[in-house]
């Protein structure tokens, strides 16, 4: 269950162009302790549409904020831990620790516009004035390398995108878990999206033209001269880089992505960049091995640090570092930045307040920090252990399916069982928080704050490097609203905030919790078996453990299951893309299938008590349609279909299609919209 992309400087403006905070939703309060009745529209035929019976009514009063590209279940908790999060941060203030005073010092720096404008590009200066000087490919070489840092995350967040020309990644060698190695991942473009560079529907267009004219105003509010002609060519300039961008479909596919380079190969591979000068630089330089995820984009924009001018990527790397920056700069770069990336690019009307974007961007800068302080005060220990309980129900549930399936070998049957079987799993919070002793924070100085943290995170990461593989290593914090599968690792994190209303609640009904929170713990389970899961054993290396008729006949059902999602209409001649959601929707159909094995097992095999007119079973698969409520603005929602591994929650909510059990307890029949048969029910695990 990954969201979008986690950085320093990306995750201040997500909180400008995303899911920052909504007011306590009538839904939030409704679904604690059971179903949301009166958001339903029980007019619908389930069987027509699922999310629309469980959500109708909701999903019709319901407007968009003006400050959001997106409404729903997450955004509901979120608020709630938001709110959480400005207590914590209030009464940092106060207290004497070390960390408590560089949570309460980052907020307030980054509540102080007085100093941001009095600052004014400053904190910029020595930057821009390194890449002034560059007067070669060496000197560019070296900025490059100076500017990389650990802001991607492929495997597990699912999150590709950096501003930089190059990203990296630490994490277990692919072949060799027992130790890390850095992935180095193509960048390098202002708008997230590839296709919008290359495609010429009006969307893409329009978004080409106004990008255009926001280069333009970035440069003229730095003072910059002719700042039309120099925004034409470092627009120019992006747009080679998109053309030799691998596609998201390609970014998934890890057997694509497993390519060692021996350090002393760049040169020969991928020539142009004078990579000495970039890996000295970037601290790498005695880095024997390096996985390259994106071979062709890494030789492509190599070769263009060699074949375009050095004045133009002076010029690109200058607004880079500027736009980059602007959500922390003064208030008309900031602006500037909301116009194009909240209103053109998210159709946003207006922008988050300050301080709920301060509170989301402390959250994230010191996130260990702020988690330590969250899971003191707001996760109870009966929660940790009720979320244990569940999982360990839908542990042996999924285990219990794999011994039941018919197409499966012994030998594939056996290794699927050690995977399951040493599969780690860590609930609200890491055994071990990370520590910031050494970053020096600052209650006047937001930017250099962002940068110092950057660097700290960056070199962090780069200690992992000599350090063993540790499978408990945390990758999100306890106050995210999410969940995450680490395929490298074979574990799963769970945090305390997810394990909130509409998802948990230790005082509903078991049923409902099997129906909400015990879908998303069988989802990430079920990761470790989809499409792309399936490639990695029970230690993390990635093998084949199938045989290959078992692995054909598992490829075929996943075929399946992409021409269901590919057959999904959510805009006028927009599909939902079946292959680069696949590994979500097997994850999708498996979870919901042990989490409805699991609960039907604490109910000693039968189902639920009725309550408010529903069935027990109903009401397991009302609490998974209502988990998935929510809705987006029209340009979101094209953004997220090109580039995003998951497929929108009304078709997340349709799961329940492949499901026998739905079938009975909606009395679901030919004829209805979302009627299969039998035959045509895809059955992955």
């Amino acid at each position: 269950m990954k969201n979008i992309s986690q950085k320093l400087f990306a995750a201040v403006m997500a909180v400008a162009l995303s899911a920052a905070i909504l007011p306590l939703s009538t839904f939030a309060q409704a679904k604690a302790g059971g179903i949301d009745l009166a958001g339903m529209d029980t007019a619908i035929r389930p069987g027509d549409d699922f999310f629309m019976y469980a959500n109708g009514s909701w999903y019709k009063n319901t407007e968009i904020p003006a400050d959001r590209s997106s409404l729903g279940a997450f955004n509901a908790i979120d608020d709630v831990v938001k709110k959480r999060t400005a207590s914590l941060i209030e009464h940092a203030e106060s207290a004497k620790d070390p960390e408590s005073r560089a949570i309460a010092a980052y907020y307030k720096a980054f509540m102080n516009t007085d100093a941001i404008e009095k600052l004014g590009l400053s904190p910029l200066k020595s930057g821009l004035a390194e890449i002034a000087a560059i007067k070669d490919a060496k000197g560019l070489s070296r900025i490059l390398g100076s500017q990389l840092r650990a802001d991607v995350d492929p495997l597990n967040m699912t999150n590709f995108y950096t501003p930089h020309l190059f990203g990296l990644f630490v994490s277990p060698n692919f072949t060799d878990p027992k130790k890390n190695v850095p992935y180095l991942l193509q960048g390098g473009l202002g708008m997230e999206e590839r296709d919008v560079y290359l495609k010429d529907d009006e969307r893409s267009k329009m978004l080409r033209e106004k990008y255009l004219e926001h280069i333009a105003a970035v440069l003229k509010l730095a003072n910059i001269d002719d700042a039309e002609a120099k925004a034409k060519r470092i627009f120019d300039l992006e747009l080679k880089i998109a053309r030799v961008h691998a596609d998201p479909e390609e970014s998934s596919d890890v057997h694509k992505a497993n390519n060692p380079w021996k350090r002393a190969e760049f040169a020969a591979k991928a020539p142009g960049i004078d990579w000495t000068a970039f890996f000295t630089a970037a601290k790498l330089n005695d880095q024997p091995l390096f996985i390259v995820w994106h071979p062709g984009a890494t030789v492509g924009e190599s070769a263009l640090v060699a074949s375009e001018p050095i004045e133009t990527w002076k010029e690109y790397l200058t607004f880079r570092a500027i736009d980059s920056a602007s959500p922390l700069l003064p208030k008309a770069f900031a602006d500037e930045s909301f116009n194009f990336y909240g209103k053109t690019a998210a159709g946003l009307q207006q922008q988050t307040a300050r301080d709920r974007r301060a509170i989301a961007a402390t959250g994230n800068a010191l996130g260990d920090a702020v988690g330590k302080l969250y899971v003191g005060k707001y996760f109870p220990a009966r929660a940790k252990s009720d979320i244990q309980a569940l999982v360990k129900n839908i542990v042996v549930a999924f285990g219990k399916r794999i011994d039941s399936l018919t197409w499966m070998s012994p030998q594939t049957k056996a290794k699927a069982k050690q995977k399951l079987g040493t599969l780690y799993v860590g609930v609200g919070y890491p055994d071990k928080f990370r520590s910031y002793k050494g970053v020096v924070i600052k209650d006047n100085d937001a930017l250099g704050n962002n940068q110092r943290l950057s660097l700290f995170n960056y070199e962090w990461n780069l200690k992992r490097l000599h350090q063993p593989v540790d499978k408990t290593l945390w990758w999100i914090t306890p106050q995210t609203v999410n969940a995450l599968n680490l395929p490298l690792q074979n574990a799963l994190n769970f945090p305390a905030a997810i394990l909130n209303p509409p998802f948990f609640d230790m005082n509903a009904d078991p049923v409902e919790n099997y129906g909400a929170i015990g879908a998303v713990i069988g989802h990430e389970i079920s990761h470790s078996f989809d499409n792309m899961g399936s490639e990695f054993d029970a230690y993390g290396k990635m093998t084949k453990w199938w045989t290959p008729e078992d692995f054909q006949h598992f490829t075929e059902s996943g075929e399946r299951l992409a021409a269901q999602f590919d057959a999904y209409e959510p805009l006028p001649g927009v599909h939902v893309n079946g292959k680069l959601t696949l590994g979500e929707n097997i994850a999708d159909v498996a979870g919901l299938s042990a989490a409805y094995d699991a609960y039907r097992a604490a109910y000693k095999g039968k189902a639920a008590p009725s309550k408010d007119g529903f069935s027990g079973d109903q009401r397991f698969f009302l609490a998974f349609g209502q988990a998935w409520r929510g809705k987006m603005r029209p340009q979101t929602l094209r953004a997220i279909i090109a580039t995003n591994g998951h497929a929108p929650g009304e078709f997340r909510a349709d799961t329940v299609r492949n499901l026998d059990a739905w079938y009975t307890a909606f009395d679901v029949k030919p004829g209805e919209k979302l009627y299969l048969a039998p035959n045509d029910r895809v059955r992955v695990w």
